[in-house]
């Protein structure tokens, strides 16, 4: 069995895998990570190794928890990665990139594959069918958004994502989700068409916390995963072992 830790910008998903079956997940806050880790672990005394991904400072403290129980990865730009890596600053990728990127190859290894990644940023990431993985875009996410327009003016209000009552926004509250909520979609549908332009055949995933949010409102086909990236950080565990 795997450990898979995700310590992302807003939380941390812990997920326990047995080969590639999810058999138990959980999206905690970043002070509870080394007491849930021990919980885990002795709840599924089988675990042998495990992997942690951030993008932030991790606290040590869980890095010694987690030895005690199980051989640890800690996924880095220097890690092994299944794909050739055609991104000009690897050593600037972010590892929730790469875990995407690894997830794409596994998932559509013979095919074009763009993963759409809408957390506390969007991003774009693609890997071609030749196992190549190109590298992407990176913005502002949803609640980004919102919070921009809150903090950068004087008097809008801060907001919660919700769905327009319509395009043309009768009020501020309403103008705000119009723009934040279509312009996002807007950019989204942009950005597949466009790809979809220079690849043929190509497959599109969604995932991410705002991916539910998202994918009802968008007009191309796509594939909605909201566990893309543990599945990415599992595949790269199993590869790092070897």
């Amino acid at each position: 069995m795997n450990l898979v830790i995700d310590a992302g910008n807003t939380s941390v998903k812990l997920a326990v895998y047995d080969r590639e079956n999810l058999i138990f997940y959980q999206n905690i806050k970043a002070d509870e990570l080394a007491r849930q880790v021990k919980e885990v672990c002795d709840h599924y005394p089988k675990i042998k190794d495990g992997i942690i991904s951030s993008v932030g400072k991790m606290d040590r403290k869980v890095f010694g928890v987690l030895a005690v129980f199980c051989n640890v990865h800690e996924l880095t730009p220097s890690s092994k990665t299944p794909y050739k890596n055609s991104y000009a600053t690897r050593q600037t990728l972010g590892v929730d990139r790469m875990a995407l990127a690894t997830a794409a190859f596994y998932k559509n290894p013979k095919g074009n594959t763009l993963v759409i990644d809408s957390g506390t940023c969007i991003t774009y990431e693609m890997v071609n069918d030749y196992g190549e993985y190109l590298g992407g875009a990176i913005g502002p996410g949803l609640q980004m958004r919102y919070n921009a327009l809150h903090e950068h003016t004087a008097k809008l209000p801060l907001l919660k994502p919700e769905e327009p009552l319509d395009f043309i926004g009768n009020s501020t509250e309403n103008s705000i989700h119009s723009g934040v909520v279509n312009g996002m979609v807007q950019e989204i549908e942009g950005v597949i068409n466009q790809y979809k332009r220079r690849f043929t055949d190509l497959t599109v995933i969604l995932t991410g916390g705002d991916a539910p949010f998202l994918s009802k409102r968008l007009k191309n086909t796509i594939f909605a995963d909201s566990k893309f990236l543990l599945r990415g950080l599992n595949y790269l565990l199993e590869y790092n072992k070897h």
